[in-house]
């Protein structure tokens, strides 16, 4: 790629997620950010469910935008019939819940889109579902999504690698065996 196809490149895509950038790369037992925000340790969610890690280890993400990429290659689990939730499966057996929103199954689905069904195959950085940060407001519900890899107890050790801001894609947690 020559310097002015880089500069066109850039321009073209500049201020455009679109959530697939690196969709290829997938290391072994790493979680990648599912949506862009402000990335959390467990224990600063604003839940005791969450916070205290009765559902996995992970972490929070305040979100800067409405919409949920999935983390890594996988097949989608689950998909709350609220719509404001989905599991993620890995092919090396990492069991990943997202969950956007705090107290959200409130809002029965309102305000949530989720594009996956359960059982269908996705690739690291395809859309899964799309939130509307005013119906939360409006509820009365945090946007702060939990990422828990909810199977954590069979692996030694669930890292953060990254607290503060957030891009969706960048590595998020690292799992070992």
């Amino acid at each position: 790629m020559g310097l002015f196809d880089k500069i066109f490149a850039k321009k073209e895509t500049k201020g455009k997620k679109t959530g697939t950038e690196n969709s290829s790369a997938c290391e072994p037992l790493t979680v990648y950010a599912p949506l862009s925000g402000k990335a959390m340790p467990l224990g600063d969610i604003p839940d005791p469910v969450f916070s205290q890690g009765i559902l996995g280890p992970g972490c929070g993400i305040e979100p800067s935008e409405g919409a949920v990429y999935a983390p890594f290659h996988g097949e989608i689990s689950f998909v709350a019939d609220t719509k404001h939730a989905v599991g993620i499966s890995s092919p090396d057996g990492m069991e990943l819940m997202i969950h956007v929103g705090l107290d959200t199954v409130d809002m029965g689905g309102k305000g949530f889109d989720v594009k996956v069904k359960q059982g269908q195959k996705v690739h690291k950085g395809e859309l899964l579902l799309t939130f509307s940060f005013d119906d939360i407001r409006a509820a009365g519900h945090p946007s702060t999504t939990a990422v828990l890899l909810t199977n954590g107890s069979d692996y030694a050790e669930v890292k953060l690698e990254v607290t503060g801001n957030v891009e969706t894609g960048a590595v998020l947690l690292r799992a070992a065996k």
